[in-house]
């Protein structure tokens, strides 16, 4: 099975010298949605979206697809 991995989004916000904290007051998500992402747990794809939006980048920027290990 495979479940999201958000690694990509902390690369990101590295290069763009940003924090999950900027994020989220430019693009108004709840924290609980960062706490999921942390987690690597699923998000609607409108948070994706807006997200992509904010930083202007593709949703590989934000998301990728791993196999679950657990």
């Amino acid at each position: 099975m495979l479940i999201p991995s958000y690694k990509p989004l902390k690369i990101t916000l590295v290069q763009r010298d940003m924090t999950f904290a900027s994020l989220r007051e430019a693009t108004g998500i709840a924290p609980n949605t960062f706490t999921k992402m942390n987690k690597n747990e699923w998000v609607a794809l409108e948070v994706i979206a807006r997200i992509c939006e904010a930083l202007d980048c593709r949703i590989e920027d934000v998301v990728e697809f791993v196999k679950d290990n657990r």
